[in-house]
């Protein structure tokens, strides 16, 4: 019997949804599989829905500022339940955005659980999937490939009393769509989940404690910009527990108590509610990849430098293939896999991924930390260049941050570039791509920026690493 497609996508996250769009595009007859909603996790309880919440954050927080840009306004208040529903229009908007792609592109959505099962082939061909229908009942289907892009759920630690409940403890997804608005929080975890969290809801004047094991906050980044971040989230209201192990997690009928050791000492955290951001768990268990020998690393798919398991015909893109867990990253992997799939020729090029934390203010990277080129004892060339004698940030009130860059000293190649301020969200993919088309600093010396933006940082950061800094 014919393989009824040449390729089924399992899970449609912006890996999953986009590999299916470019595997139409080359000619391949194309299912995917969805157990709840078009977009996955990103789209729908991720990404997108918490920028919503953090763009009503800010806007309301300015309100503050206003007598800075010579404004007033009174009565100042906000509608918590108005907030939420915002965001999650702005997230089914997005949802039928990706319905509609998939039928531009003749994708097949089949709606319901998938499991594998070994082909007809056996070894030499690709695994069957089963789905137990939404509607009812299954259906087996028989593909020349099978994309994984099962993604992630949040990490729970059941040992210590860390475990969602929807109630007084918290995961992303709770904390999207809550029914009220706690006034006190304990937020465990300082990487991205945590601390957009974190700004959210202090942004909205809940008081917020902010909870790591590590010595300092948002541990991947460099660490001046760790330490420029929580001096910024500190002088919003933010309060942190850094070196804090979380020992105990106990609910009451008030709240929850966090029970925490730091430097040896005993302290008790109380709140309405704790926010579990302790990372993610891989949606690798019950779909059968241990009857077919897929290898796994702590609950990860290992896959090849094109996305390929040790099982024929079988693919692994995203969250559920270990790190970076980034949507940008499960796009390109999925993109990349499916012309690897198609035949097509991809070019060899290896984009470092950049990581983006949307908190006021945000923080941006790409490639090494200082920290890391010293321990492999690689000589740099770094160059800063704060935000507060930037002519557009003056203008804007956008005065907080810096931009850091670092260059090898013997080739000139920029090998890392991290910001904290206003947009620099927007600003790290000029980063990004020198680093893609392997800049030397004398490449990014000769752009020109346009005048006035904040993207002049940029380059002043690149002159300031080679003594040529013009204005500071």
């Amino acid at each position: 019997m014919a393989a009824e497609f040449d390729l089924v996508v399992i899970g449609s996250g912006p890996g999953g949804y986009v590999a299916a769009i470019r595997a139409s595009q080359l000619g391949q007859k194309v299912a995917i599989v969805e157990r709840e909603n078009l977009g996955g996790i990103c789209l729908n309880w991720g990404c997108i829905p918490t920028k919503a919440l953090l763009k009503s954050g800010e806007k309301f927080e300015s309100l503050s500022h206003l007598k800075e840009y010579g404004l007033s306004a009174s009565g100042a208040s906000f509608d918590f339940d108005a907030i939420i529903q915002r965001s999650r229009g702005v997230a089914a908007t997005m949802n039928k955005g990706i319905g509609f792609l998939m039928k531009k592109n003749k994708i097949e959505v089949i709606e319901g659980s998938a499991t594998l099962e070994k082909g007809p082939n056996g070894a030499s061909g690709a695994p069957k999937v089963v789905v137990a229908l939404k509607a009812g009942g299954t259906r087996a289907i028989e593909a020349k490939t099978v994309m994984l892009a099962v993604g992630a759920r949040a990490r729970a630690l059941p040992q210590i009393g860390l475990e969602a409940d929807g109630d007084k403890i918290w995961a992303y997804r709770d904390a999207l769509a809550p029914k009220k608005l706690p006034k006190t929080f304990v937020v465990i975890g300082s990487g991205a989940i945590g601390i957009e969290f974190a700004s959210f809801y202090r942004a909205l004047g809940a008081e917020v404690t902010v909870v790591e094991a590590v010595d300092r906050i948002m541990p991947v980044e460099d660490e001046e910009v760790s330490k420029a971040a929580q001096k910024s989230f500190e002088k919003r209201g933010i309060k942190f527990k850094v070196g804090a192990k979380v020992t105990k997690v106990t609910k009451s009928a008030k709240g929850v108590s966090v029970a925490v050791e730091i430097g040896g000492k005993a302290e008790t955290l109380e709140a309405e509610v704790c926010i579990s951001a302790v990372g993610i768990t891989a949606n690798t268990d019950g779909i059968g990849l241990e009857a077919l020998g897929v290898e796994l690393d702590r609950g990860h798919i290992k896959t090849d430098s094109h996305c390929q398991t040790n099982v024929k015909g079988l693919y692994a893109i995203g969250d559920c293939a270990g790190a970076p867990w980034l949507a940008h990253k499960a796009s390109h992997e999925g993109i990349h896999a499916a012309e690897h799939i198609a035949g097509y020729k991809t070019p060899n090029v290896h984009s470092p991924i950049a990581g983006c934390t949307y908190a006021q203010p945000q923080v941006a990277s790409v490639g090494v930390t200082e920290q890391a080129a010293r321990a492999e004892n690689r000589e740099v060339k770094i160059g800063r260049f704060p935000f507060r004698v930037n002519g557009k940030a003056v203008a804007a009130g956008e005065v907080d941050g810096f931009v850091k860059v670092l260059f090898d000293a013997k080739t000139g190649a920029l090998i890392g570039a991290h910001m904290i301020g206003h947009e620099v969200t927007e600003m790290i993919q000029g980063y990004v791509t020198a680093i893609t088309m392997e800049a030397t600093e004398e490449d990014i010396h000769g752009i020109v920026y346009p005048h006035p933006t904040m993207s002049e940082a940029m380059h002043e950061a690149a002159l300031d690493a080679y003594g040529r800094m013009l204005h500071l």
